[in-house]
């Protein structure tokens, strides 16, 4: 995204002319400051496809001054909304120079240009009739990269297929696509979960990493962004006697594309959830292992059943828990 905010007016040179007034002197007014560009985050925003079709934004110059000592018009500043969540940064630069985490937020982006003045601001005891005007200031010129991350409480990670997208639309009222293939999810959900009066959580599906994700295999870090902004994260593991994967290599393989991701993620509350239960029959080796998993681990563990809703309160409560929430 590349922006340009408004040049400044220049300044005018004028002297009063008025009959009766021989010696009116200098009255030339300076000139409007340029426009400047500002991004506001607004809630009601869902995304940044308006910058990818408008990718070079310009506000308006300021006016020239005129006679009379009249000032030019200011240029228009131009206020740019985008989605909670977005981070700005500069090219080939990772650190971010704001970060939009509530909505009514605002950002400077790029700052108008100074109008000129005018010979009316240049008179002097010994400089009477000054002759002098300066032009206007450009306006800043700025680029920037724009990404979005969402902003939710808890992220259910895992490989795809384990049951992520049945699961958020079963706690929640959202209703992602869901079918029996890889990479069904293919951009992140929200869904808010209730859990009292006036009481609830967001949850983000994010879609399915596979080993590598981090160097950008498979779905790659497009989505792994996205679990930065998460408190919890909730690792869902498919039990079922029909994956061919074994339970603990994907619970680890999920854990190093964490760590190598963003290590800061490996320390914040992990709740391990294993998945399709109902499916398991008379033999429970699977769920075990991973529960003994868990256990070596010291992490929460929860045998659950998205499809058919079994022990979905009690993983609820204890996401609700990990956040603080009472109820």
């Amino acid at each position: 995204m590349f922006l340009l905010a408004g040049k400044g007016g220049r300044g005018c040179l004028s002297f009063r002319r008025e009959k009766y007034v021989p010696r009116g002197g200098p009255d030339g007014g300076r000139g409007g400051d340029g426009g400047s560009i500002r991004l506001i985050s607004d809630a009601s925003v869902k995304s940044l496809a308006y910058f990818r079709f408008h990718p070079i934004t310009k506000a308006r110059r300021g006016a020239h001054g005129e006679g009379g000592n009249r000032n030019g018009r200011k240029g228009e500043d131009l206020s740019l909304k985008v989605p909670v969540g977005t981070v700005v940064r500069e090219p080939n630069n990772d650190v971010p120079l704001h970060d939009f985490t509530a909505p009514g937020q605002i950002f400077l982006a790029a700052q108008g240009g100074k109008g000129g003045r005018g010979n009316a601001s240049f008179a002097t005891s010994t400089n009477q009739a000054p002759r002098r005007v300066e032009e206007g200031k450009p306006g800043e010129e700025r680029e920037f990269v724009l990404e979005l991350k969402l902003i939710a409480d808890v992220g259910l990670v895992g490989f795809p297929n384990v049951g992520k997208s049945t699961l958020i639309s079963q706690i929640s009222a959202a209703k992602p696509v869901i079918a029996d293939y890889p990479f069904t999810t293919l951009t992140p959900n929200l869904g808010v979960v209730d859990i009292g009066e006036f009481q609830s959580f967001v949850a983000a599906d994010i879609p399915g990493l596979i080993e590598g994700a981090h160097k950008g295999h498979g779905l790659g870090i497009r989505f792994l962004r996205h679990v930065e902004r998460t408190k919890v994260l909730v690792h869902l593991v498919d039990v079922s006697p029909y994956t061919q994967r074994d339970p603990m290599q994907d619970y680890r393989a999920v854990i190093k594309e964490l760590r190598a991701f963003d290590t800061d993620l490996i320390s914040r509350p992990h709740i391990l959830v294993a998945n399709k239960i109902d499916l398991l029959g008379n033999d429970n080796r699977r769920l075990e292992g991973l529960r003994g998993l868990a256990v070596r681990e010291k992490l929460p563990f929860y045998a659950i059943s998205a499809a058919k809703r079994l022990g979905l309160k009690e993983l609820i409560r204890a996401v609700a828990d990990e956040l603080g929430m009472e109820g």
